[in-house]
């Protein structure tokens, strides 16, 4: 089972025992982070219903915080005598993927064949009153 999730304004593709890099969080390291799940996949089925993954959860552990590598940013004119040279470092945390959970597949399927036996009978009641 794996799952994506949204976090620091992008989306990571995450499973059980992954270690991934995400933007910095406000989280000590050891402590557990929750994600916000937008998509969720198992073996044989895929849910991307909002309603289904709100009971969906993922939960990490922080594992280190740190800084990635430098970008250089040099800008330049020819002829001008023109350049600036600046450097940056994103703030990164670490964190390793403890558990992917998923409750809602079990609820949706209890849910859907009571909705047929509603149906069907007003359906029956309806053509007793035409008659």
């Amino acid at each position: 089972m794996y799952a994506v999730v949204a976090t620091g304004g992008k989306q990571v593709k995450v499973a059980k025992d992954d270690v991934v890099v995400v933007e910095k969080l406000d989280t000590p390291v050891g402590e557990s982070v929750t994600f916000d799940v937008i998509f969720l996949a198992d073996e044989d089925s895929i849910v991307v219903d909002p309603a289904e993954l709100a009971s969906a959860k993922v939960t990490g552990e922080v594992v280190e915080h740190f800084r990635g590598e430098k970008a250089v940013v040099f800008k330049f004119k020819k002829r001008k005598g023109y350049q600036r040279l600046k450097g940056h470092r994103q703030e990164l945390t670490k964190v390793k993927i403890t558990d992917v959970t998923a409750k809602a597949k079990k609820a949706a399927a209890k849910k859907a064949p009571a909705k047929k036996k509603e149906d069907a009978e007003p359906v029956a009641e309806a053509t007793e009153a035409t008659e």
